[in-house]
């Protein structure tokens, strides 16, 4: 009860590992506490449904810091702990063995989890679930075993996690099935157009994409591992290996605990602050009022925890600042590499305009909304975020015709 109040971060992810890099890069001198619950250091999650699952990047590659940077900078991790009480009167965090963290201002970077398939057989052996660094190096092995099993790989859920991962599967020269609930894969958050184009990319690659299906239940085999999806039709499907990547769920049991409010997500404000004045959120968890929307937004992406992390840590030192970056994320699949800047409201546009070749996979999108930019997205087209974010916070009505030019240099536009 002695000890001098530091800062404490929940959650050893990206946001918190570039919160406490941020604390020490602004001169904070007292104690920085770093409380993760899995046994490594920070690692980023977009190689683990990328370039390290396919093998192609090495598992070092995804830590945030070298191993020797925390003690460098005097930060301390406290690997394989789970906080289970924030006592907020007290200004500590209770542990799961119950030693006591004092803090003179927390973060909660807590992410989130997958949403587990809600079905019979959904956690039976040989199903998958892709967010932690082991769940990749599993994935990576069953795909070594996919080989021998019937039915190849079976992935529910036609998401960035999913396709990423059906991307990685046929590479990996696996037999690949992805079903979806939509129309289309990406459907809710592309709309038509350009769900279609990442739709036709994976049936190019030889994947067999089922749209519109719902899936019943998973079915056993005889050594009680999963061997088959069954859909509502009644069909079965044979399967070597199944993949489950229905989205994620924020990890808010902390919060809600603490009585801070909570609605998909932390409730924050643009400073990343919560409810109380002395704790803060960032990341997967962090639902932020975003002060160019004039509303609140949980990102789930890499970019956000990278950018929001620094944000909470000057916010945790009193420093005037807030978080208004435009919404950024990437994908990779086979040949197709794709950034994406912006925010669409549900059914919120009302056209889709192309500069490029869309059949040669090789341009940008730009979705609209009465002649106004709300988000662009550059197919193997690279360093338009700039010029696209200018022309979304501007406001301004576009010309069409020079947006579809690709003679015109975006930043005229």
């Amino acid at each position: 009860m002695g000890a001098t109040h530091g800062m404490v971060v929940v959650g050893a992810g990206l946001a918190g590992a570039k919160a406490a890099e941020t604390l020490r890069k602004e001169g904070f001198d007292g104690p920085v506490t770093l409380v993760g619950e899995e046994p490594y250091r920070p690692y980023e999650r977009p190689p683990l449904s990328k370039g390290y699952l396919l093998g192609s990047e090495e598992r070092e590659k995804a830590f945030v810091h070298p191993e020797a940077w925390y003690a460098e900078h005097d930060v301390e991790l406290r690997l394989a702990s789970r906080v289970v009480a924030i006592d907020v009167s007290a200004h500590e965090v209770q542990l799961a063995d119950d030693e006591r963290l004092p803090y003179q201002a927390l973060l909660l970077a807590t992410g989130a989890e997958p949403v587990r398939l809600p079905v019979p057989g959904a956690d039976l052996p040989g199903v998958h679930y892709l967010r932690r660094l082991p769940d990749s190096d599993a994935l990576k092995e069953a795909f070594v075993g996919a080989t021998a099993r019937e039915g190849g790989v079976v992935v529910i859920g036609g998401g960035w996690i999913g396709l990423e991962v059906a991307a990685a599967a046929r590479t990996s020269g696996l037999d690949v099935t992805v079903l979806e609930s939509s129309e289309l894969p990406l459907l809710r958050v592309l709309g038509p157009e350009m769900a279609e184009v990442f739709a036709s990319v994976h049936r190019e690659n030889g994947v067999r994409l089922r749209c519109g299906v719902r899936v019943e239940r998973l079915v056993a085999g005889g050594g009680g591992r999963a061997v088959g999806v069954q859909l509502a039709s009644g069909e079965v499907l044979p399967a070597g290996l199944v993949v489950v990547g229905v989205g994620v769920r924020p990890n808010t049991a902390l919060a809600e605990g603490a009585g801070l409010d909570v609605k998909d997500g932390v409730v924050v404000d643009e400073r990343l602050r919560t409810s109380h004045p002395d704790i803060f959120a960032a990341g997967d968890v962090a639902n932020a009022y975003h002060p160019f929307y004039g509303r609140h937004l949980r990102v789930e992406h890499w970019a956000n925890a990278l950018r929001q992390g620094p944000v909470a840590a000057r916010s945790m030192l009193g420093r005037d600042v807030a978080y208004a970056r435009v919404p950024y994320f990437f994908t990779d699949q086979y040949d197709l590499g794709m950034e994406y800047n912006g925010f669409v409201p549900a059914g919120g546009y009302d056209r889709v305009l192309v500069r490029g070749d869309i059949a040669g996979r090789r341009f940008v999108a730009f979705w609209l909304a009465e002649g106004r930019l709300l988000a662009g997205m550059g197919v193997n087209v690279w360093d338009t975020s700039k010029a696209v974010t200018g022309l979304i916070t501007s406001r301004r009505e576009v010309d069409l015709e020079r947006l579809a030019d690709p003679e015109v240099p975006l930043e005229e536009v």
